[in-house]
């Protein structure tokens, strides 16, 4: 296995090229580059060894934060404010100059060092998307685009950090508060444009995404969902049955907090099955801790296609728990 250091931004996949790309996966480049305004984005571009995951995953995106009504810079304001919560600095430092790119240079940066924003619009949405769920400071209208952004970071983060490292841009360069506002000035026109809805359906209409969340059926982000949770899910079937179950139970009594892990949730497991489920553990509560030696111990022969599809059982395994919390909130606390 190459080394962080070898693959730059990449830990341990090895991308599909955007010139080498075919079928499913060439059509998700295609239009990133054009709603996106980026051809090339590790983000996307380390799922790529697993071609529904990568499409389910740009759909999810697209339809939440990049189509719809509500105001980009309140959806990148949840995005910010999930991946803030998540600790993961890739996506910090993305979603601040993405934030940049909608004009709002003050919040960007106020976000970006931890103060409230000014504007208390922006602020309820920023402490919502922290504490994952409560009262929704929201039309109910524009639920599904704000409820699907922060799902859709609940799961990248974890993608992101466990496979990315934090470098965003050569020499951690993303850290300079100029560099963030030029980068986002440069990407002002394509963040501002008005996407159409449903675009990315095409490229899942095929995983069979069943059924759609209450909170989202009926619209392109609840048929982006349903095909990210059916397609992640598949990746527990590279875990014996024990280690699926011990995962999903560790999750489901998680808290939410960033408790050292140890390994006494392992010990009824047999041995064999222990790396594994380590690995896809935390991908969901601590994906910022995996190491080279986590990976090593289980990913031997397999393929880098296995290791994003064990990532993105324990991704969206916390990112459905996520789910419970942040639509749980009584009828009338619901705009």
């Amino acid at each position: 296995m190459e080394t962080i250091r070898e693959r730059g931004q990449f830990r341990y996949v090895r991308p599909v090229p955007p010139k080498a790309a075919t079928g499913r996966t060439a059509q998700v480049y295609a239009q990133l580059a054009q709603d996106f305004g980026m051809a090339r984005m590790a983000v996307f571009l380390t799922l790529s060894p697993a071609a529904d995951v990568l499409a389910a995953t740009w759909a999810m995106l697209r339809e939440s934060l990049l189509a719809g009504e509500a105001p980009r810079a309140g959806k990148e304001v949840v995005a910010l404010g999930v991946s803030l919560a998540n600790k993961c600095p890739f996506c910090v430092a993305a979603h601040t100059t993405l934030l940049h790119a909608t004009g709002d240079h003050r919040l960007a940066e106020t976000i970006a060092a931890g103060g409230v924003p000014d504007d208390p619009a922006h602020a309820e949405l920023l402490a919502w998307a922290k504490e994952r769920g409560g009262r929704e400071p929201f039309v109910s209208a524009h639920s599904p685009e704000y409820v699907g952004t922060a799902l859709a970071f609940h799961f990248i983060n974890r993608m992101a950090s466990a496979l990315l490292t934090e470098n965003l841009l050569p020499g951690n360069l993303q850290k300079s508060r100029l560099v963030r506002s030029v980068g986002g000035r440069a990407m002002s026109r394509t963040v501002r444009r008005r996407l159409p809805p449903g675009a990315s359906l095409p490229l899942i209409a095929d995983l069979a995404g069943r059924p759609e969340p209450v909170w989202a059926e009926g619209t392109p982000i609840g048929a982006a969902y349903a095909a990210l949770r059916t397609v992640a899910r598949a990746g527990g079937e590279l875990l014996a049955h024990p280690a699926r179950v011990a995962v999903v139970e560790a999750v489901a009594a998680w808290d939410g907090s960033h408790p050292p892990l140890g390994s006494a949730w392992l010990d009824d497991l047999p041995m064999e099955d222990r790396a594994g489920a380590r690995l896809a553990l935390l991908a969901a509560l601590a994906p910022y801790r995996v190491t080279d030696a986590d990976v090593a111990a289980w990913h031997g022969s397999r393929t880098d296609q296995d290791l994003v599809r064990l990532f993105a059982f324990g991704a969206i395994t916390a990112t459905e728990h996520a789910e419970t919390l942040i639509t749980r909130a009584p009828a009338g606390e619901r705009s």
